[in-house]
């Protein structure tokens, strides 16, 4: 068998897949593989059920051991799905696992054109035929290998990332745990009881920070923001801008008391959703860790009112910059919850219109009884789906904890505050798994639940001091129901956390939901298109929170797989420069995304140089190219237009 670079492969294995009925439903397989079987460059050609079963693998190893093979092309589904597996079956039949070509003939032939069989068909073979082309020209490649720093950055410091950050540190990782904020826990730290458990999300996160802080590897940072980044994976290079909380330790308890009497500057509290205010100088809520005070330094207006009363303040303190070297990256930012346009069911028009996020902090600041506003609280009604499953504003997706968070609110009114009247007004409950046992109890206790369709959402109106939503219950003939309520809590979704400046730092791939985008949600659920770079929570897509720490131990798994031998292996699919004809114009340099591309001196000028750490082989370098001195190894120029011409014919 012909191992050398750029070699012909004259004896090729064609595989064509039924996959089930998902190809041959559409795809006449038969006919197709007996027109390819006739060609002067394919030596062998099968049909078979399923490509990827253990019997057909098997099969096909036989077949290259056998039959003396030098490629083998297998035409089934994406190779998002099954690259790794059929270039694992090359390798073990003897072959350089680069001499394997697949052609997606489901998703972009059969699937694309179910309703065309006969021209589905006819594209199976020419698509076949392109990559057996591909497969003629295939060149042998080892993968890259490059050393591996062992320690990691963890970009978010809620529940998920705390989480991560533990595990890591007890495989022996040194972890930088970063926090854009100057207190960590996230989401969480803002809701008391939490539902499915005993504990409250104070709790949760005190038992994490606690964990933490008694770790040596782990590094924790607050106020700490992601600058710059350079590099790959193993070896990036983060830049960390840390502002001071302009408080210094030891201090004063009363002092700082004092200080935060004698500040005259109040903003709205973000940690009670504007329901309350704080001093541009403030203490921490309780599950708001480290228990440190800050300034925010955006109120502050340098008066110098609290220095009279406490020593251990200093406004002018300064920002700091620090370089971190980490092999792997984990992204760990969270979620917003959506924010109602003004007059959505009446938001920020009708006072008694609040957000579910709003109405779970009220329930923590008030004690035996429910008021608001100076209203006690006897009718409350919910509106779900604000802000999810709207195809405004590509939000269609479901945020899978709303329904279960405002019945469990709902559930919590009754029992703490004697709420005697409460309706949930909805497009369908979705109250997944053991949470269904939520639904059942807020039904027996006598919840009202009304369903309304997306094109015919409940009508909210006041007049004078009197609130009323009527709407059009699904489930009784879309009668009309008109109900007196104190208070409208709006169950509000997930939304992508905005930080754009991150995303272009770190290049996050992103996707059209505008959460951060995984590879594959099955085979590859936390990994990104950039080795190195991983996610986890609900950065990610709406979670619950085991489903968020859950996603975070996968995360802590793949990046401990990645580099904890010390060097990781790369894909060898990188652009190569013929230093031979290469000119230097820098035009590759400048299309190069990732700062793969550099200048070198050589005895006959400058040249071209690929960084293998870096490169990607996403080809941007290719095209602008006017000597053509750079290539994609296994995507080359002679293998492209061999794959044109074979489609051409």
């Amino acid at each position: 068998m012909t191992e050398e670079k750029g070699h012909i492969a004259k004896k090729i294995g064609v595989y064509i897949c039924q996959c089930g009925s998902n190809i041959s439903d559409y795809v006449d397989v038969g006919n197709v593989c007996e027109v390819i079987s006739q060609d002067e460059e394919v030596s062998l050609a099968k049909v078979i059920m399923f490509a990827c079963a253990d019997a057909s693998q098997k099969e096909m190893i036989a077949d290259i051991q056998n039959e003396s093979l030098d490629a083998i092309v297998v035409a089934s589904c994406s190779p998002k799905l099954h690259l790794n597996t059929f270039r694992s079956v090359t390798e073990r039949g003897g072959l350089n696992g680069y001499h394997y070509v697949q052609v997606n003939i489901r998703e972009q032939d059969s699937w694309a054109h179910s309703d065309r069989p006969d021209e589905a068909t006819d594209k199976a073979i020419s698509l076949i035929r392109a990559g057996v082309a591909r497969a003629g020209l295939s060149e042998a490649l080892s993968p890259v290998s490059i050393p591996a720093c062992k320690d990691v950055a963890i970009i978010g410091a809620g529940a998920a990332g705390m989480r991560a950050a533990i595990e890591l540190a007890r495989l022996g990782v040194n972890v930088h745990l970063i926090e854009k904020e100057h207190f960590v826990g996230g989401r969480t730290a803002q809701w008391d009881d939490m539902s499915m458990t005993d504990q409250s999300g104070t709790e949760i996160i005190t038992g994490l920070y606690n964990q933490i802080i008694r770790y040596n590897n782990i590094t924790l940072h607050t106020g700490a923001a992601v600058v710059a980044s350079k590099g790959s994976i193993g070896n990036y290079l983060v830049k960390v801008k840390i502002e001071p909380r302009h408080v210094g330790r030891p201090y004063d308890t009363e002092a700082i008391k004092k200080a935060i009497e004698a500040c005259p500057v109040e903003i709205e509290d973000a940690f009670d959703f504007g329901l309350t205010r704080h001093k541009a100088l403030y203490i921490n809520h309780p599950g708001q860790l480290p228990s440190w005070p800050a300034i925010d330094m955006k109120a502050c207006t340098h008066c110098g009112e609290c220095l009279k009363h406490c020593n251990n303040i200093d406004l002018d303190e300064e920002n700091t910059v620090i370089d971190i070297n980490v092999g792997a990256i984990l992204l760990t930012t969270g979620f917003d919850p959506y924010k109602p346009i003004k007059g959505e069911f009446g938001y920020q028009e009708i006072r008694e219109v609040v957000t579910l996020q709003q109405l779970k902090r009220l329930l923590t600041l008030n004690q035996d009884e429910l008021w608001f506003r100076s209203k006690q609280i006897k009718r409350v009604a919910f509106i779900y789906c604000v802000g999810s499953r709207q195809e405004e504003g590509g939000k269609e997706y479901c945020s899978r904890y709303c329904c279960t968070s405002a019945i469990h609110t709902a559930i919590q009114l009754r029992e703490k505050f004697g709420v005697p009247y409460i309706y949930h007004l909805h497009r369908g409950i979705r109250t997944y798994g053991k949470q269904e046992i939520l639904y059942e109890n807020s039904s027996r206790a006598g919840d009202r639940y009304l369903r309304f369709l997306d094109d015919d959402p409940p009508v909210v109106e006041q007049n004078n001091n009197e609130i009323r939503i009527t709407i059009n219950d699904f489930m009784t003939n879309s009668r009309a129901i008109t109900m007196k309520v104190d208070l409208i809590v709006l169950v509000t979704g997930m939304v992508p956390r905005l930080n754009k400046e991150l995303v272009d730092i770190l290049k996050i791939p992103l996707g059209k939901d505008g959460f951060y985008n995984e590879i594959h949600p099955k085979l590859r659920p936390v990994e990104t298109v950039i080795d190195g770079l991983v996610i986890a929570g609900c950065c990610q897509a709406p979670k619950n929170l085991p489903e968020s720490v859950s996603s975070s131990l996968a995360a802590v798994a793949k990046i401990y797989s990645l580099i904890s031998k010390g060097f990781v292996q790369i894909e060898p699919t990188q652009a190569v420069v013929n230093s031979e004809i290469c000119t230097w114009c820098g035009k590759c340099s400048d299309a190069c995304p990732i700062d793969a591309i550099e200048k070198v001196e050589t005895e006959k000028g400058p040249v071209a140089r690929v960084l293998e750490s870096n490169c990607k082989g996403c080809g941007m370098c290719t095209p602008v190219c006017p000597e053509e001195a750079i290539d994609i190894k296994s995507y080359s120029n002679a293998e492209i237009r061999s794959m044109i011409e074979a489609l051409a014919e």
